[in-house]
């Protein structure tokens, strides 16, 4: 396999001085006494990345996902260890970070182009497209400090992915902006997988993570902690998280269960309309549930523009302490759902038997892209299914099963 990127036993230390005054003592006693404290945000990490491998990485805020992200692409220096890197790189960390608010959108495209290493034949010939693709051309030639955040990010990014790069480095940028925008971003990002680009992808969202990368690589106080397959270092990682006191963090979502008043709909998007939660025919928030017994069932009503593919569903149960017991959903399933002329859909998930155990369960819902990646819109506190049993079996589901007696 041919290597995109190799880390050998990379550290990135920090001085930490507690008051201005103490980096002055530092140069004047010239390393004779040591008035700062260090930080070791990296400490000896090394791993490959072959050509067109999609690598993921997680961990929690503060392990050193960024400072890793910024040594691969060259902004921060290495304490110790080294990196080398075979193809032209971009990377989408802070977008705009290098914009010069003074100059026009125009004027920065040329800019941050050529700093990504086009020459200017090159930017010549991707200006137009970099133009249409941001939505922005009836303010290129405005300076950047009147633009607002989305047309802002709008612009970064569309440079930043218009330079053909054989190494995309992306940090929590997957859908950035909003609507349509944020669906041409995922898909842009998707084709380059598609195309065979190598891709490093630092996200929060292990959902996504397990869904768009090859492997996974999990940082805990800057070491590594594993790299992998996606299912075995997220599992990994959600176990540590379990023993762990800290807040788990999840796909945001917005508290929508009731949306029955018209909204405006754009271009390029898809929203939940409405969600029902019904036990036993009972529609409700807070509903009583047998398990083995009840007949649990989830309605999501949702518009989606025409032009776009269909989207799916999946609806997400949690149980008290927020964690994912299980997941249902249309892609997973094998399912294409319908819609009408006007964008309209519907998709209804009917649970016979509710299979788990006694306790208290929160209902999530997620409308998705078809590929059940990107996420248009997600609703949680839909409902609380508070569940009790007449049986005595413990844990958390009922495992369908048989005895064979001798």
């Amino acid at each position: 396999m041919s290597i995109a990127i190799r880390v050998n036993n990379l550290s990135k230390c920090y001085q930490l001085y507690n008051q201005p005054a103490d980096r002055l003592k530092q140069f004047l006693w010239r390393g004779k006494r040591q008035f700062f404290r260090e930080f070791w945000a990296l400490h000896d990490v090394s791993f490959e990345v072959g050509k067109g491998e999609v690598l993921g990485i997680i961990g929690r805020n503060g392990a050193g996902k960024s400072t890793l992200l910024q040594l691969l692409c060259g902004t921060l220096t290495p304490t110790s260890g080294n990196v080398e890197v075979n193809g032209r790189i971009a990377a989408l960390l802070e977008l705009g970070a290098g914009f010069n608010p003074e100059f026009t959108g125009r004027e920065n495209v040329f800019m941050s182009a050529a700093i990504l290493g086009l020459s200017p034949n090159e930017i010549e010939e991707r200006y137009e497209d970099i133009v249409d693709f941001s939505g922005i051309r009836d303010f290129i030639d405005q300076p950047v400090k009147t633009y607002s955040s989305g047309m802002y990010v709008r612009l970064a990014f569309s440079v930043a992915t218009s330079v053909d790069p054989d190494i995309l480095i992306v940090d929590e940028a997957l859908s950035v902006g909003d609507g349509e925008f944020a669906r041409k971003s995922f898909d842009r990002i998707r084709a380059m997988k598609e195309a065979g680009k190598t891709i490093l992808f630092c996200s929060h969202s292990l959902y996504q993570v397990e869904a768009f990368c090859d492997r996974v690589l999990w940082l805990e106080q800057g070491e590594l902690k594993e790299i992998g397959m996606p299912s075995m270092a997220i599992v990994a990682y959600n176990s540590f998280m379990d023993n762990a006191i800290t807040d788990q963090i999840t796909i945001p979502n917005n508290d929508i269960t009731e949306c029955n008043a018209p909204r405006h709909h754009h271009s390029g998007t898809a929203n939940i309309l409405n969600i029902k939660v019904s036990v036993d025919g009972v529609e409700g928030r807070y509903l009583q549930v047998i398990s083995g017994k009840s007949v649990v069932t989830v309605r999501m009503e949702f518009y989606s523009d025409i032009a776009l593919p269909v989207p799916s569903v999946a609806i997400v149960f949690n149980d008290a302490s927020n964690k994912p017991i299980t997941s249902i959903g249309t892609y997973n399933d094998g399912l294409v759902l319908n819609r009408d002329a006007y964008g309209k859909s519907y998709a209804e998930l009917v649970i016979e038997q509710f299979p788990l155990l006694k306790g208290s369960y929160g209902v999530y819902g997620f409308l998705m892209c078809e590929q059940a990646i990107h996420v248009y819109e997600g609703s949680d506190n839909i409902a609380q299914l508070n569940v009790s049993q007449l049986g005595l079996e413990i844990g958390v589901v009922s495992i369908p099963s048989r005895w064979e007696l001798a």
